[in-house]
């Protein structure tokens, strides 16, 4: 009998910037979704150096895949029918919302306003990866750092992200988090872009010549790391998060990495297993839109 094809893909991340741990389990997510029976782990050493190794079934390297994938992928909002927020939508954020057939479920209450409407991002070839982590109804926290920018939902700064890759991702395959672009609005996942003015003594966005880059392929893939995974809120300016490690043949499904994100404790007792801190701040007002400020790695018993 002949086996089923499997490749493998592995690519460098930092794990102080939480924005490329979280899309790292975003790869993860979207190999299991497009190809299926994905496994995962990070690896690391002693000069810090880290990568994030994913495997899944088919001929093609994972992340090529999902790169291929996002080049030409498009974002679906959705909303149910007779909601107010069909009326609200506005042309300048991209398609309109999509109404699902009757009986479909929603997954979570109609939101008051389009800002956190769940979305579909379809491939042009088929598939599909759902993102709705800003809407969680549940008593998980919703992670969600930004605030509505320029009165921009959750779609529409997705679809800014994606088009600001568009044409780029299958040459980034090999580096995916390094990919850069002026970025005006992001999920502030990605620390590199983001910055507080009164300590850095001024604000960019006085300053019509300056372009804050930022990593969009962080910002999506992370948005996809947060739809069965959380990191633990601490409090409202601090949150922790943890990274299980896979040896070379011990690569780990899915719900493993989405418990160890969360996790206090190694939930997967003999694999490695580190965890930080990382502090948040208020860019702008306070009790609005939160960035990520510093980062730091956690002690824990073994």
């Amino acid at each position: 009998m002949r086996e089923a094809s499997v490749a493998e893909s592995s690519i460098p991340v930092d794990l102080l910037n939480p924005g490329q741990v979280f899309a790292s389990i975003g790869l993860l997510e979207a190999a299991d979704l497009l190809l299926g029976d994905a496994t995962g782990g990070f690896a690391w050493n002693h000069d810090g150096e880290a990568t994030f190794r994913v495997r899944a079934s088919g001929a093609e390297p994972p992340v090529e895949y999902v790169m291929a994938f996002l080049d030409d992928a498009e974002v679906v909002p959705i909303a149910p029918a007779d909601s107010p927020n069909l009326d609200m939508w506005k042309d300048s954020w991209g398609s309109s919302p999509e109404v699902p057939a009757s009986g479909t479920p929603f997954p979570f209450p109609d939101p008051s306003s389009p800002a956190t409407l769940p979305v579909v991002l379809r491939g042009r070839m088929g598939g599909e990866i759902p993102l709705d982590y800003w809407g969680d109804a549940t008593r998980r926290d919703n992670v969600k750092f930004w605030a509505g920018a320029a009165g921009l939902p959750g779609a529409a700064i997705l679809r800014n992200a994606l088009r600001i890759v568009s044409g780029k991702t299958r040459q980034h395959a090999s580096n995916p988090f390094a990919l850069s672009g002026a970025q005006t609005n992001s999920f502030r996942f990605d620390w590199r872009r983001d910055y507080v003015p009164i300590q850095v003594g001024f604000s960019p966005n006085r300053h019509s010549s300056i372009q804050m880059l930022g990593f969009p392929l962080v910002e999506i893939l992370a948005a996809v790391g947060m739809s069965h995974a959380r990191p633990n809120r601490v409090t409202k300016l601090q949150y922790e998060y943890g990274v299980l490690g896979g040896g070379e043949s011990s690569l780990i499904d899915p719900p493993f990495h989405r418990a160890a994100l969360g996790a206090g404790d190694n939930p997967v007792p003999g694999h490695p297993f580190r965890r930080f801190v990382m502090q948040l701040d208020w860019p702008g007002q306070e009790d609005q839109a939160r960035c990520i400020s510093q980062v730091r790695e956690k002690e824990i018993d073994q």
